[in-house]
């Protein structure tokens, strides 16, 4: 269980309550929202500038993602020496991953000796619901509310508060009426839930729902799971990590994350520089029987270099996976239900699974397609589709998250004319180099938004902004934002990279059309991650060209 021990932040001034005099504000330097990966580190380079910085948690503990995710099943599906920091060497040598792909447990107890090897917790504020950052352009600094009506004061805000943290549940009618227990698997209980003799519902059937669906099967009496899209699924293959391969990790860690800064999606893998339908059909399935046999996300960042442009190529390789979800499924027609045809494959994230197929094939498992029989609502004893009415003990809704930029415009951040940021991103992000925002000085944005293994890219996103803040304070500015053109040009390149590949034309979370009335936009950098890290340090070398620095 994480920690949830409160801290004094360091050096900080108190500023006068201007309007009721009350409790005075306190000011720092920078201010941290989130506490989640991206966000330890943005608080340990920061500190590293000599600068008075709090870090601001919603939850308890550490870990963001990691803590609050506690759901049966939940794991990496990066990794495990690529997934932890490449910035301390000691780190790497102390820690020892017990599993290829690490659960969540085990995730969250890393995070925690992070913060504890650095010290971290003495300047985060846990229990912290940021509710409101407005920019005071006079004074040239940032003023942060949270739920509690505790104000705080900071030159630079960054907002480190993940791609998948905003979770989503779908306006059910009835919703509040249930009279069993109900969970979204993002806001999972530190307590065990018991299913044993259970009736539970499962809504979705994302990447959540395929690690903790196979789980639950085997303790509850009975399962539903309600599918609106089929995903395409593949083996994650997971095992535990050997002493010698613990041993290899640690005597090559500079090799593997140079591995990971080399490769377009940040894996230790990279594509097959062949055309998929180049090669001769027998030599291609050969090579899709060995990437299927392999673990991780190789079958999909390992594939041929055409995979998610070509649409043939997608195709061929599509089907080859819909073969092997037919041949794991008893029932033909459950089979079918379970078999992705309305979108390519990798145009929406591939959950990687162990056992998912399988657990269809048990006599307490029970599939409903909700395209077939729409969830009209929820009833105090259940679900009531088109067809019939389903009773339970337990609804688990696995319904995902306001991707990208749903926990930054769930905040009431204003810029410098008072437009709110949700207003200014009504019809998508608009950002440059995915860092800040026009008209929001001082504002960074400390979220990996290249299409990459997040580890490996929100560290180089963190070592930028705390490079620029260096710059920004070391040639007396007070302030940095982009310029208007530099944001319109930025945006453009990135929905012209984004149309080049299969992403732009699927309904998912990676353009948003999984939230009702949420624009539909290109919300990941989708070129190459070097590509990505070659820009940003050219601004950066350049003056941070495209940046107005006053």
């Amino acid at each position: 269980m994480a920690s949830s021990i409160e801290s004094t932040p360091i050096r900080s001034e108190s500023v006068p309550h201007s309007a009721t005099g009350a409790e005075p504000i306190k000011q720092f330097d920078a201010i941290v929202i989130g506490a989640g990966v991206a966000g330890l580190y943005q608080l340990y380079r920061l500190r590293e500038l000599g600068l008075s910085v709090l870090c601001l948690e919603d939850g308890g503990g550490v870990g963001g993602t990691w803590y609050w995710n506690r759901y049966p099943g939940c794991r990496f599906d990066s990794e495990s020496e690529t997934y932890g920091y490449s910035f301390s060497k000691e780190l790497q040598q102390e820690w020892d991953w017990k599993e290829h792909y690490s659960g969540q447990p085990e995730n969250e107890r890393y995070l925690n000796f992070v913060a504890d090897k650095f010290d971290l917790r003495r300047n985060i504020q846990f229990n912290s619901h940021v509710t409101a950052a407005t920019y005071d352009k006079a004074a040239n600094l940032w003023e942060v509310q949270l739920e509690s009506g505790q104000r705080m004061r900071c030159q630079f805000l960054v907002a480190a508060v993940g791609i998948l943290s905003a979770r989503y549940i779908p306006p059910f009618e009835g919703i509040d009426s249930f009279r069993g227990q109900s969970y979204h698997t993002s806001r999972w209980p530190k307590e065990k839930v018991d299913f044993s003799g259970k009736r539970v519902a499962v809504i979705g059937t994302g990447a959540t729902a395929v690690q903790l669906i196979p789980i639950i099967a085997k303790e509850v009496a009975h399962l539903t799971v309600f599918q609106r899209t089929p995903n395409y699924c593949a083996p994650l293959r997971n095992s535990e990590v050997s002493e010698e391969t613990q041993r290899r990790f640690k005597a090559t860690y500079d090799e593997i994350h140079k591995k990971c800064l080399e490769t377009p999606a940040g894996f230790p893998y990279d594509f097959d520089r062949r055309r998929a339908m180049e090669v001769p059909k027998e030599e291609r399935l050969k090579f899709y029987e060995e990437l299927w046999a392999l673990p991780g996300f190789k079958k999909w960042l390992g594939n041929f270099r055409d995979i998610m442009t070509d649409p043939v190529a997608n195709e061929d390789f599509a089907e080859f996976v819909r073969n092997k979800i037919r041949a794991r499924v008893k029932d033909p027609a459950v089979a079918e239900k379970l078999v992705p045809k309305d979108h390519p494959f990798g145009a929406k994230r591939i959950p990687l699974e162990t056992e998912y197929y399988e657990a269809y094939n048990r006599d307490n498992v029970l599939l409903v397609d909700v395209r077939e029989t729409p969830i009209e609502r929820i009833t105090p004893k259940g679900i009531k589709t088109t067809d019939r009415e389903y009773e339970f003990d337990i609804i688990i809704y696995a319904t995902g998250f306001d991707a990208i930029t749903g926990a930054l415009t769930r905040i009431d951040i204003r810029g410098e004319t008072g437009q709110t940021l949700k207003e200014k991103w009504a019809g998508g992000p608009r950002t440059y180099l995915g860092l800040q925002t026009a008209g929001f000085p001082n504002f960074f944005i400390a979220t990996n938004t290249a299409f990459c293994n997040y580890t490996v890219c929100a560290e180089k996103v963190v070592e930028w902004i705390t490079d620029c803040i260096r710059y920004v304070r070391d040639h007396n500015y007070s302030r940095i934002a982009p310029s208007p053109e530099a944001e319109d040009a930025w945006v453009k390149h990135v929905n012209e990279v984004g149309s080049q590949t299969l992403l732009s034309g699927t309904k998912s979370w990676f353009v948003g059309d999984n939230i009702p009335g949420k624009a539909h936009a290109i919300l990941l950098y989708a070129n190459t991650a070097p590509a990505y890290r070659a820009k940003i340090a050219e601004v950066a070398e350049k003056g941070y060209e495209g940046f107005l620095l006053q």
